[in-house]
């Protein structure tokens, strides 16, 4: 059976990659659509949310393009897998910008790498940029056929701090162990990003499109 699949579009992510990994995956028949119109968001049968950007700039991106209410329904309602601020954005505060109120659908605030943190002696940069580990934290049909351990790729100054661990499907270190990956139901938000991660990347976008959440 065809499947539309939603990416949606508030003017802040790396869409065309995005779409472009999920098409990768999808089977022939599937509709891969990059779209900023609610209703068609709330039609799709899965939802991917990407994001890059600073917090206050992608909320305001956000109700710019009346999109609050439809990435809250989606979130509720269907597979839906928030990729970088698109999980940042689903959490209640973020310390970025002084302080930015976020879409609250996850208790929980954002907080920015601690400015000093090191490893082996040496000081680690923030961003944190490039290639680091994932541990899988418990079984999930996302992680499938991905060994524990997988290296994702990552651009991040902040990391998420949600109120309720049983959430956390996948955590990182960097300095501090973070976590990198929430689930519930029928959501999975990373801050890596998989359309940048090869082959492990590829996997979890083929397990997004082929989950009934």
């Amino acid at each position: 059976m065809s499947k539309t699949i939603a990416v949606i579009d508030y003017g802040m992510g790396n869409l065309r990659s995005v779409s472009k990994a999920v098409e990768h995956v999808a089977a022939s028949c599937d509709r891969v659509q990059v779209t900023d119109d609610p209703a068609f968001i709330l039609s799709a049968d899965r939802v991917v949310f990407p994001g890059q950007g600073a917090a206050r700039d992608c909320m305001a991106a956000i109700s710019d393009h009346h999109l609050n209410r439809a990435v809250l329904d989606a979130a509720h309602s269907k597979p839906f897998l928030g990729i970088c601020m698109g999980l940042q954005v689903l959490m209640e505060f973020s310390d970025e910008n002084g302080g930015t109120e976020l879409l609250g659908l996850i208790p929980g605030r954002v907080h920015r790498f601690p400015a000093d943190m090191r490893e082996q002696g040496q000081r680690l940069k923030i961003p944190q940029m490039g290639w680091n580990r994932v541990h899988q934290v418990h079984d999930h049909p996302l992680w499938a056929g991905i060994p524990q351990e997988s290296r994702f790729y990552f651009v991040h100054s902040y990391y998420i701090d949600p109120a309720e661990q049983a959430l956390v499907a996948g955590t990182t270190d960097y300095g501090i162990t973070f976590a990198s990956v929430l689930a519930r139901d029928n959501l999975f938000a990373t801050q890596f990003h998989p359309e940048k991660s090869a082959s492990a990347g590829l996997q979890l976008l083929k397990n997004f499109v082929e989950w009934d959440g």
